[in-house]
């Protein structure tokens, strides 16, 4: 019986579908060509809607991303006080000069 429903045996490999570059298959006809064409875009057409999916989930994935580093940046840079030392560095050296140049 697998022999008559060409089950995958091994004198069944005319039956199986291979690929065919239409580039470089010079002994295909154009409605064998246009045929192939026809079944590609109809392939797309129904794998469209899971690509949009993937991609929408990585763009909101990235997204999240940056979004997480530019707030953490900001969060960050708002808790550092290394400018408030330095401007009370610069009031007290403005201090001592003032008072260089009032005793003189």
């Amino acid at each position: 019986m697998a022999a008559q429903g060409g089950g995958g045996g091994v004198g069944d490999e005319g039956r199986v579908a291979q690929r065919v570059d239409a580039k470089h298959a010079g002994e295909l006809t154009q409605e064998q060509v246009n045929f192939m064409r026809t079944v590609e875009r109809e392939q797309l057409r129904r794998n469209v809607h899971r690509l949009r999916g993937r991609n929408l989930g990585v763009a909101l994935g990235l997204g999240a991303v940056v979004l997480g580093i530019y707030g953490y940046t900001f969060y960050s840079v708002g808790q550092e006080r290394f400018l408030d030392d330095i401007d009370e560095d610069v009031k007290a050296a403005k201090a001592r000069s003032e008072e260089r140049h009032s005793n003189n």
